[in-house]
């Protein structure tokens, strides 16, 4: 199955839940409120394209390749707060077997048409691309990353499919410190939105709220 992380080691992982907005001058709004003297910066990181693949049937599975890894993380909860948990679900390094398409096409509620044999990359891509139930989107970020009092911070420039948006997050296991800091950085009204969500309504599978 060519598996880099299991699943049994990948329930291991601590998730954090996450508080996610996109949209137009959010970074420069973070930029004018982060300067409060409980910031630490982090890095800066342009990262390496992305393909993300989106499903009609669910918004819950995030599936994602980057250097010929696959990586699944599944929403697994929603704090009451709104925060949204995804937990980490098992990697997988191209080329796969058809039991590992079989599992990553589970999460994604979707079939795969193909053969029994070795899968590469680019044989999954264009599957993905034949499917009516899978969008394949090319996700680049540029990301600068910081934390407040502990609770892990970033903003972003996001490319999906070459559209421009920014985004800020704000993710931790301490969802009254988040709460707090998601308030300092003047983002309590906008809404939760995942990558997932935000790429749906990019390439036109989910309306724009």
């Amino acid at each position: 199955m060519n598996i880099a992380t299991t699943p049994q080691e990948a329930a291991r992982i601590a998730a954090r839940a996450e508080f996610r907005v996109f949209g137009q001058g959010v970074i420069e709004g973070v930029r004018t409120r982060m300067w409060n003297g409980r910031t630490v910066l982090g890095q800066v990181r342009r990262m390496p394209p992305e393909m993300y693949f989106l499903s009609r049937a669910t918004s819950d599975a995030n599936v994602k390749v980057r250097d010929g890894l696959l990586d699944i993380k599944v929403r697994v909860a929603t704090t009451p707060e709104g925060y949204q948990v995804f937990q980490p679900m098992g990697k997988f390094q191209f080329p796969v077997d058809a039991s590992a398409v079989r599992e990553i096409m589970r999460h994604l509620r979707a079939t795969a048409d193909g053969g029994s044999g070795l899968w590469t990359f680019t044989d999954f891509l264009e599957m993905a691309r034949r499917s009516p139930d899978l969008v394949p989107v090319v996700v680049e970020k540029e990301r600068h990353g910081f934390t407040i009092d502990g609770v892990i911070c970033e903003y972003a420039q996001v490319w999906f499919n070459g559209a421009l948006t920014e985004s800020a997050c704000v993710e931790s296991d301490n969802y009254s410190a988040m709460r707090v800091v998601v308030a300092d950085l003047g983002l309590s009204d906008h809404p939760n939105v995942n990558y997932l969500l935000a790429a749906k309504r990019v390439v036109g599978l989910e309306p724009i709220a």
